[in-house]
Order: structure tokens, then C-alpha cells, then sequence
């Protein structure tokens, strides 16, 4: 497993001249860091008011990015694995009408699955925004910056993934399941950009970013 790779050969395994792994999986292992660090800030014992409320919901929400960090991690591979399936569906051989089908069909099914995987991927870069905004009004506040990356992460996660989704959704070859797609994908954006400013300002930051 790529996770499983100790960093340096992780990122010579990024820089390689092979095509995977790539962008998709870059964008689930922006997405998984984000998660660690919202997991980090999130099991601190400090928290910012020290109430009982603060606790349970950072112990709800470190339970949940525990869980999308670990989603994120197997994305990682996921994506690496469905590029290979369309380069392997491209190879099928189209000498004969029946390669031809053959082969135009699993290169469909193999796009539908190149776009499936960075889907998943958008979805917990959209959860993780979210999540953020909880640590952000409950977390230790000594650790707004880390937050603030952590959201930063997530959200070029959510746009890394969408790059992905739109290079693979016209070879799917299906009108309606690429209009569901992109119907979904801005709901998961405007999701992300609403929770925004109040993150923002619930680590006091001034506007609604974190100062240039």
C-alpha cells in the first residue's frame, strides 16, 4: 500500500514518471493529513471553554474524522488502482466488432469507477470542512492554526478531487449519472464555502480567511 511507504518513497513515488500515483491520490493524502489534524486538535484535553458541552462534541467529532482519516487513507491506493483499470481497459484489443464493444463498455465501467473513487474522496474533503468548523468553536484555541490548515487541506482535497471527477465523467458515457455528479459536487461545494466564515471567525480570525 502506498500509505504504508515511508515518506521519502512516498513522494519518489509521486515524482516518478509513472502515471500512479497521481493527482487523485495526492488529493485523498491532502484530505487524510487534514483529518489527523483535526483529529490532534480535537483529542487535546484542553478545549476552549473547558465545559462539558466542548468535550462531547470534540469527542463525537475526533470519532468521526478517526473514521474519514481512515477512508481517506485507503483512497489513497483506490484512486491509484481505478487509472490503472482505464489504462488497462484503453489496451483491450479492437480489432473485431465484438473487441470493440468489448472494450468501449469496460472502458465506460472504468471511468464510471475513476469517477466514483474521487467522489468518496470529495465527500469526506466536504465532511472534513465541516468537522472543522465543530473544532474550531470547541477546540483548544492555542491550536487555530493548526485548524486552519487542516481546513485549508480539506478544502484543496474537495477541489483536487473534482479536477479527477470532471478529466473521467464524459468517458462514462451516461448523461444522467454525470449531471447527478456535478448536481452533487456543487452541493458538496457550496456545503464547504458556507461553513467558511463562521470557522473562521469562531478561530478569530479577521474576515473570513486566515490573513495572506
Amino acid at each position: 500500500m502506498l500509505a504504508d511507504k515511508p515518506l521519502r518513497d512516498l513522494l519518489d513515488a509521486f515524482s516518478s514518471s509513472s502515471p500512479t500515483p497521481g493527482g487523485g491520490s495526492a488529493a485523498a493524502l491532502a484530505g487524510a493529513i487534514a483529518a489527523s489534524l483535526l483529529a490532534m486538535v480535537a483529542g487535546m484535553p484542553k478545549t476552549k471553554d473547558g465545559t462539558p458541552e466542548d468535550r462531547a462534541a470534540l469527542d463525537e467529532t475526533l470519532a468521526a474524522v478517526r473514521a474519514l482519516q481512515a477512508s481517506l487513507v485507503a483512497l489513497i491506493d483506490r484512486d491509484a488502482a481505478s487509472y490503472d483499470e482505464v489504462v488497462a481497459a484503453y489496451r483491450l484489443p479492437k480489432g473485431t466488432d465484438a473487441e470493440k464493444a468489448a472494450r468501449k463498455q469496460a472502458v465506460q465501467a472504468a471511468m464510471r469507477l475513476a469517477t466514483d473513487v474521487p467522489m468518496e474522496t470529495a465527500r469526506a474533503a466536504a465532511a472534513l470542512v465541516r468537522h472543522g468548523r465543530t473544532v474550531a468553536e470547541h477546540g483548544n484555541p492555542n491550536a487555530k492554526s493548526d485548524v486552519s490548515v487542516a481546513v485549508s487541506l480539506a478544502l484543496t482535497t474537495l477541489s483536487g478531487a473534482w479536477v479527477n471527477v470532471a478529466a473521467n465523467l464524459d468517458g462514462v458515457g451516461d448523461a444522467a449519472y454525470a449531471a447527478e455528479v456535478r448536481s452533487e459536487f456543487e452541493g458538496l461545494k457550496r456545503e464547504a464555502e458556507l461553513g467558511l466564515t463562521p470557522t473562521y471567525e469562531a478561530l478569530g480570525w479577521k474576515g473570513h480567511q486566515p490573513p495572506a
